[in-house]
């Protein structure tokens, strides 16, 4: 893994940037895994639980992106999503966008999106939620960049049943927490992110996948080190 400059380091914590952060699921991973973060997002997050910047988060990125250790980058999904797809919303893409400001850093990254972006995605990490102990089946594919591989974990057999989209979930299935479903406080919980509304929830990263992720960067980083 190659590493461009020194991390730099808040209270001992190397700093990181949450770009598209809405209400701070990958925030809190992350911060679970021993980062300073900063979120930014071109909305207002009054929810987000860190340090929030309101902007464009690809200028950001561009002017202010080798400030920090690490990026984390979740450019909006509805471009590439089923749901908007049906409905016959247009969204802008800005995957390929998000890359460029990314690489232009020269720090490492990840880039994260829906299972509909996934041709777009280079050599990208598959995450479910039971591979890290969550119980719900949100898959979503992380692309890294600038020296920082991930390498794949097995992806269990989906051996629980699920509940339908939008339906509340019966004893014993998953729920599918996505666009107006029933069941906040059950939500929150299962995702681990208490602090969110049904708006952050069914657009979030559950903090498990990004605590695995800031995990297994730190983990190189300190090989390198040593």
């Amino acid at each position: 893994m190659t590493q461009p400059a020194p991390i730099r380091r808040d209270s001992h914590r190397p700093r990181l940037l949450d770009a598209f952060c809405c209400q701070g699921g990958a925030a809190k991973g992350y911060a679970d895994a021993g980062f300073d973060v900063t979120g930014i997002d071109k909305d207002p997050q009054p929810r987000y639980p860190y340090r929030f910047i309101q902007g464009d988060a690809v200028e950001y990125i561009r002017a202010h992106g080798a400030e920090f250790d690490f990026i984390h980058a979740s450019p909006p999904c509805q471009h590439d999503s089923d749901c908007q797809r049906i409905q016959g919303r247009t969204h802008p893409d800005l995957i390929a966008p998000t890359r460029a400001a990314l690489e232009s850093t020269g720090r490492p990254w990840v880039i994260e999106n829906v299972g509909g972006a996934r041709s777009k995605l280079v050599r990208p990490v598959l995450l479910c939620g039971p591979m890290l102990g969550v119980r719900t089946y949100r898959h979503r594919y992380f692309e890294t960049g600038r020296g920082f591989p991930l390498t794949q974990p097995s992806h269990p057999a989906h051996t629980v049943p699920q509940a339908k989209m939008g339906r509340p979930v019966p004893p014993g299935h998953y729920g599918q927490y996505v666009g107006n479903f029933s069941g906040v406080p059950l939500a929150r919980k299962v995702m681990g992110v208490e602090w969110m509304n049904r708006d952050g929830i069914r657009e979030c990263i559950p903090p498990a996948y990004t605590r695995w992720i800031g995990a297994a960067w730190l983990g190189q980083v300190q090989e390198v080190a040593a």
